[in-house]
This record gives structure tokens, sequence and C-alpha cells, in this order.
């Protein structure tokens, strides 16, 4: 019987879960064995889980879990330097030229285990059969505009949290913008056609802010791309990949420019291909602005978390979207299982 351990997030600021109480019944009803970790923090209540026949285990107790378990998070795994002998269905952000996912690659390889990545869970034309972007380009919009209206009282965002419904955020960030009574900033989006693209844009257009929407037909040039620097705020939604041009160069710091936020929603300023060249390190919760540079000022916001803003609303979105590739992990040798397997085992098969 296929084992599937869902366990506690232990990242700071992580309420998401990728699995609801409705999805573990499914689960369950069509013969998967479905293990719950209680937590702490997640969004979702452990009762729902325990009324739909899901067995409950101890918060991070996932290291003794049964040999032939699924373990399924969401964000990384503590840097304990641990080898990892389960099969791991998480974000593993290692196959990028990340440090921190070399290092986890390391691990699994030590510990002889299995990564199924979950940004590289595709269907048989190569499109992922599940992402939280809708809610990260969301979130992601509303922190850019948080450090905008911040510079316009001179000084940098404060800290962010967790938002009980994308209409609480809303109302806040409302009040922020009337607040610096300085009219609305122009927005350029980048991906606009995607699900993170269409999250940025929607979260503008309910704040009454201008959005230039761009995707590949706009960006197929290669740069460069001078129209960036003509918007007050720049939102990146494309994923860092082989190929992708470089939208905000390092000689941006001090050309004659509008721009004054830059919010990199793909958040991967470690890899090898960031198309934005004036950071290299993700914000926090606590500090989500990183001033690159200060007359005239320009912030980055860079959370790599930013889902977990909206972590009920995204939860069940993503939950919804993941559920039908889990009800075939009775099968993980092929499908979406065994396409993530392959690519785990062409790039562990390198170090």
């Amino acid at each position: 019987m296929t084992h599937l351990w869902v366990r506690a997030e232990q990242r700071p600021n992580e309420e998401r879960v990728g699995l609801t109480p409705q999805g573990a019944k499914a689960l369950i009803e069509a013969g998967l064995r479905v293990t719950v970790e209680e937590s702490s923090v997640r969004a979702i209540s452990i009762a729902g889980y325990r009324d739909a026949g899901a067995e409950i285990a101890p918060e991070n107790s996932w290291p003794e879990a049964p040999a032939e378990a699924i373990v399924f998070g969401l964000k990384e795994l503590p840097e304990d330097g641990t080898p990892l002998p389960h099969r791991h269905i998480m974000f593993g952000h290692a196959y990028k030229g990340q440090p921190a996912g070399r290092r986890l690659l390391e691990r699994l390889k030590a510990g002889g285990g299995t990564l199924y990545d979950l940004e590289y869970l595709v269907d048989d034309g190569g499109r992922r059969v599940a992402a939280f972007g809708y809610c990260a380009g969301y979130a992601g919009a509303a922190v850019a505009l948080k450090c905008w209206a911040a510079q316009q009282r001179r000084t940098l965002c404060g800290p962010v949290g967790v938002y009980e419904s994308s209409i609480h955020l809303q109302q806040e960030l409302q009040a922020e913008l009337l607040a610096v009574d300085a009219g609305r900033p122009t927005a350029l989006v980048i991906g606009a056609l995607g699900r993170v693209g269409r999250g940025a844009s929607d979260l503008c257009r309910a704040m009454g802010v201008p959005v230039t929407k761009w995707d590949m037909a706009e960006t197929a040039h290669g740069g460069p791309f001078p129209e960036v620097l003509g918007h007050d705020i720049f939102l990146n939604c494309i994923l860092a990949r082989p190929g992708t041009p470089v939208f905000v160069p390092t000689s941006a710091l001090h050309a004659r420019r509008r721009l004054t936020v830059i919010g990199d929603i793909a958040c991967d300023p470690d890899s090898d291909f960031s198309p934005i060249k004036v950071y290299d390190h993700t914000t926090t919760w606590d500090e989500p602005a990183l001033r690159v540079h200060d007359a005239p000022p320009l912030d980055v916001t860079a959370i790599d978390n930013l889902p977990s803003m909206l972590p009920v609303e995204s939860s069940e979105d993503y939950a919804a979207q993941l559920l039908p590739s889990l009800l075939t992990l009775g099968d993980p040798e092929n499908g979406v299982w065994g396409r993530a397997r392959d690519f785990f085992e062409s790039h562990i098969s390198r170090i």
C-alpha cells in the first residue's frame, strides 16, 4: 500500500499545506495510507484530517517514518546535513545551481533517497500540474506596493504577515496607499499571461495601479529592456531558466530611471539564470525590502514563500490542482512521478 506522510512545515512563516482534509479522504478512499503530522503552525486544523480518516503523527516526526513512506512537504528541510533515505515530495530548488539545492542533493545521495520536486511535476506536454503561482503573484504585487508606499514616507517597508483572506489584504493595502496621498504608481509585469503574472496584474488592478503587461512576445528579442526603467514598479513573474534574458542589469543602479521598486516574485536570486542582477539574496517577512541604491532609491523585495501570506486560499487552490497527481502515487515509476524521478536521477548522477 502506498503510504503518503504529510510532514509539518519547519520553516518560519510557513502555514501552507499541500493536502486538504478533503484530499486526504479522497486518497484514503482510493486505497492509499495517509499520515498527517500535527503542526503548531498549519493554517488548516488537524481535526479535519483526523475526521477524514488519516493517521496522526507527532510534529516533525518524519525522519522516523517507515522507510517505504513518501514524505510530502512544501518548503525546505532543516539543513542539518543528515542523510535522507526517504522519497520526498517538496520544492527542492535544487536544479539551477543553488548552493542549498546542491547540499540537498548530496544528502539524498548519501541516504539513498529520492526527490520528486514539485516544480518539476509536469504532464506529458511539459506543463506543470500544480503551482502556487496566482497567490504568489497576488501577494508579491501587494508587497511591492507596500514598498512603494513606504518610499513615499521616506522609509523602508516594515514587516509583512499573514492575512485571513485576499479581501483583508486588499483592505489594508488600500488604506496604506490612500495614506501617502501620492496617486498611484505604474507597474510593468513580465510573465503576465502565466498564473503568477495574472495574480500580480489582478492585485494591481484592484488597487487602481496602471499595468503594462508583457509576456514572451515582448521579451523575445532578448533585451535590453529600457521600458523596465520607465515604470515605478517592475514585477518579475518568470522563473529563471537557461535562456531567460536579463531584465535588470547591474548598470540599472546608476541609470536614469523612474523605477524605484523591483518585486522579484519568481525569486531565484542565487540561480545562475537570474534575470535581475542588482541583488543576490532573498528578503524576509521581517525585512521585506532590500535597498540596493540610495539616490534615487531602488528597493528589491524577493520573499520566497509569498503564498503563505494567504495560507488558506493558497493551500486550497494548490491542493486541488495537485490531488489528481497524488491519486496516481500508486504507480510512482510512471507519469508525472516517473518524469520527476528521471529528472532527479539525471542530476544526482553528476554528484
